[in-house]
Parts: C-alpha cells; sequence; structure tokens
C-alpha cells in the first residue's frame, strides 16, 4: 500500500510535485482505520462502517471491476450504500461491476445516494449520447489515441465492454436521494451530505462530523478546477468557490478528493482549498468587473489571468481545465453566449468567410503561407487563424490541409491543459482525414 498521506504533506508543504498526484494505479491504499482510497479513473473513497462498506464513487464502467477487486482483497462486508458525488461517468458507470459484485455473493443491492439532479443527468446524457460519446474523444484525444483508446488502456485484463454508450444503461439509479441537506446514520456515524455547485450542478461533498473527514468529490481535483470545460455544460466558479468556503468552516482534518491526493491537517486543507477559492474568486471579481465596464469578451479573455505563482501549486496546475476557459465560462453564465462582436451574432459561414478572405489575399496558399511564418515566429494563435481560414477556402486540398494539420500538432505540443491538447488534436486529425481522402485511402 502506498503511504499517500505522506506524499501529499510533503507536495502540498515543499510546493513541488516531482512525481503524479493524479494517479490510476487501481490500487487501495489505508488511510484511516477503516478508510481506504482506490486509485483510479476516478478514485473510489471506501469506508468500513460497521455496518457495511460505504463508497464515495465507483470509477468508470472500464475501470469499476478493477476498484470492485481491490476493495475485496481488503473487506468481503456487503456495500451498503454507494454515494455519487455527482453523476459524471467516471464517477458511476463503475457501479455496474459493484451492483453485480453484490448479487454475485448474494448481498441486498447496495442503496445508491444522489443529488435530486443526479437523475435528470443521466436523462439528458442518454439524450444525447452520441454527441458526448464523440466531445470526450476528442478531449481526450490530444494524449493517446481517441477515448476508447484511453480507456482500454485502463481496461482490466479479464476485459469489459467497449465506450459505445456514455454511461452504462445498466448504471444503477438513486435509491435516496438529496437535495440541499441531508443527515444519515451508517452503524453509530452520522455523515452528512451537502449540496454545492462547481463542476456540475448535482455536486455533494461528505462531512463526517466525528472524525472530521470530508469527501469532496470534484471539488479538489489536483489541477486547476474544471469550471470551463469548453465542450461541456455550464461549470459555476463562484459557487464551487462558496462550497470550498463552507469546507473550511467546517475545520476539517482529513480531506478526501476523487482525484489527486489526500491531504491531512486542518491548517494544510484549510490553506489548499483557500488558494483554490481565492484563484476562483479573483477570475470572476475580474471577469464580471471588466463586463460591468462594457468590455468585450476578446478583452476579457486575453486581459484576465491568473498569476504564475499560483498556477505552480502542484494542485493548481492548468494540466486539464485553465483559466481561460474559466473566463468563457463565467461570461456564459453572467452574460450569455454572444461575445460582443455585432459580425458573430448571424456571422456567415465560416467557409465563403475563408474563401472571400483567400480571394483578397491571393489564394489559400498565399493564407497557409502566412500561417506558417507565423507558426515558426511562435504566434501560434494567429497562425492557426490563418490555417482555419486557409483549410475553409480549399477544403479539398491535401497540400493545404497538411501545413494546417501540422500547424494545429505544433500548438497542440505547446499547450498544457489536456482540453486544448484535445481539441488542437481533433483539428489535425480533421485535416490528416482529408489528405487519406485525397490519395483514396
Amino acid at each position: 500500500m502506498a503511504d499517500l498521506i505522506a506524499l501529499s504533506t510533503k507536495v502540498v508543504d515543499s510546493g513541488r510535485a516531482d512525481e503524479p498526484v493524479n494517479r490510476t494505479t487501481g490500487e487501495l491504499s489505508e488511510i484511516a482505520d477503516g478508510l481506504a482510497m482506490v486509485e483510479s479513473f476516478s478514485h473510489v473513497v471506501t469506508w468500513n462502517s460497521g455496518d457495511g462498506i460505504v463508497c464515495f464513487d465507483t470509477s468508470h464502467v472500464n475501470t469499476g471491476q478493477q476498484v470492485v477487486d481491490s476493495i475485496r482483497k481488503w473487506s468481503h462486508d456487503p456495500f451498503n450504500a454507494l454515494v455519487y458525488t455527482h453523476g459524471h461517468a467516471d464517477h458511476v458507470g463503475g457501479s455496474v461491476a459493484f451492483g453485480a459484485n453484490a448479487a454475485a455473493l448474494g448481498h441486498k443491492a447496495p442503496r445508491v445516494i444522489g443529488h435530486k439532479n443526479v437523475q435528470r443527468r443521466f436523462d439528458r446524457y442518454r439524450y444525447t449520447n452520441d454527441w458526448n460519446v464523440a466531445i470526450n474523444a476528442r478531449q481526450f484525444g490530444g494524449i493517446r489515441g481517441d477515448l476508447n483508446s484511453v480507456m482500454n488502456d485502463l481496461r482490466p485484463a479479464s476485459g469489459g465492454p467497449r465506450l459505445s454508450n456514455f454511461i452504462p444503461e445498466d448504471t444503477l439509479d438513486t435509491t435516496d436521494v438529496v437535495d440541499k441537506f441531508a443527515s444519515m446514520k451508517f452503524g453509530d456515524t452520522t455523515v452528512e451530505f451537502h449540496h454545492g455547485k462547481g463542476e456540475t450542478d448535482d455536486h455533494l461533498w461528505s462531512w463526517f462530523p466525528k472524525q472530521k473527514w470530508v469527501a469532496t468529490g470534484d471539488f479538489v481535483i489536483w489541477n486547476f478546477p474544471n469550471a470551463g470545460n469548453p465542450q461541456k455544460v455550464q461549470r459555476f466558479p463562484i459557487e464551487w468557490a462558496e462550497a470550498l468556503r463552507a469546507i473550511i468552516a467546517k475545520e476539517p482534518e482529513l480531506l478526501l478528493p476523487a482525484h489527486g491526493l489526500p491531504i491531512a491537517g486542518k491548517e494544510r486543507i484549510a490553506r489548499v482549498l483557500d488558494e483554490i477559492a481565492s484563484a476562483l474568486e479573483y477570475l470572476v471579481k475580474s471577469t464580471v468587473e471588466m463586463m460591468n465596464a462594457g468590455e468585450t469578451l476578446n478583452t476579457i479573455i486575453h486581459s484576465v489571468k491568473v498569476p504564475e505563482a499560483t498556477l505552480g501549486k502542484p494542485y493548481l496546475r492548468p494540466l486539464y481545465d485553465e483559466p481561460e476557459f474559466v473566463v468563457r465560462g463565467i461570461w456564459r453564465q453572467f452574460g450569455g453566449w454572444w461575445d460582443g462582436a455585432p459580425s458573430r451574432l448571424k456571422p456567415a459561414t465560416d467557409e465563403s468567410l475563408g474563401l472571400e478572405l483567400a480571394t483578397l489575399a491571393g489564394g489559400a496558399e498565399v493564407l497557409m503561407a502566412r500561417a506558417k511564418d507565423l507558426a515558426a515566429s511562435g504566434d501560434l494563435r494567429l497562425a492557426c487563424h490563418l490555417a482555419d481560414f486557409a483549410g475553409w477556402a480549399a477544403p479539398d486540398e491535401p497540400n493545404i490541409h497538411r501545413d494546417r494539420a501540422e500547424i494545429y500538432e505544433t500548438r497542440r505540443k505547446s499547450e498544457s491543459s489536456l482540453m486544448a491538447k484535445g481539441i488542437f488534436k481533433g483539428a489535425s486529425r480533421e485535416s490528416e482525414a482529408v489528405i487519406k481522402a485525397a490519395l483514396g485511402e
């Protein structure tokens, strides 16, 4: 078993992460008496309540069995309850394996505790299934292959289903529904369930008053908060900060996140949560002040920056989401979808705009040549604009798309966040598909 507390203490106190902090080993490590964590695609906090095992999250459908196997090496007690910290697929999909294990052992099916919006989320995921599969393939595709490949890498040796449904049809539904707050007893221990908005509108954080433990779900992810995902529904950065402030007020002594390392020590936890909350509050305050002053989104996203010293914290690095995307989310939350540029309220098609600019410039080749010069000089933002215009003007020209693919591959390599890498890799693949079609492949 790994000593996760020792590792997190070293990382937090030194301010440096010299080794991975978001690990997906599938291994169980004890954190305290009767308390363990399985590090997976999302972690599963596992507590032996004395009245059966209570698990906070279940990981993904393709890692759920691995998680259950690890737990069963630790305890054969029945699963009393599964707590969905929120309804994202990597937190609920593994419930299939938990339900199957309970049935195989002749145990009663576990209760499933979740916020009232979880089932609404499941309905939406099923309604937009193909869209969600596609955007997650793109989101995770900038690192290694598409999402199926990523999940195949995480799949246990015993195999598992390919990802055709964003969440499995037999994902366990909630049985114990929480609104704003609920308190439940497990054996002689009381656990409080608090609703807060953050990455989702269906999030719960769980508080153990006696032990002073808090299971935070994705309110702490050991990355910059995922409050601005460019392909997903609205996130709630200011409400996220409010939830963190509410957790600080409880003075927890052990923090158990769904991604990253557990953190021990009241002062250490308060410091980490305060820094995360402060970063979100700064972005909201700065963005809204500029909105109130009449600035456009274009001006705001190029003006509001989080200090590099903050982004250097091992639990605030922009390796998944990033502040620029959060600023866009704040604009959308408080200002709608229009970015303030009149021409983009009811725009021309991208293709007609690209063709018009290519005509003015002297051809798509001229636009692409300038894009390559800009990329070589390091101005990848502007280079990508021109590469897109050239690609739209010459949608079937393999040489144009070969250059476009190379520019976006360079852009991908220059980015830190997984979301940016995934989208830019997706653009590169679009052009690679044009090249293959032209060659008859």
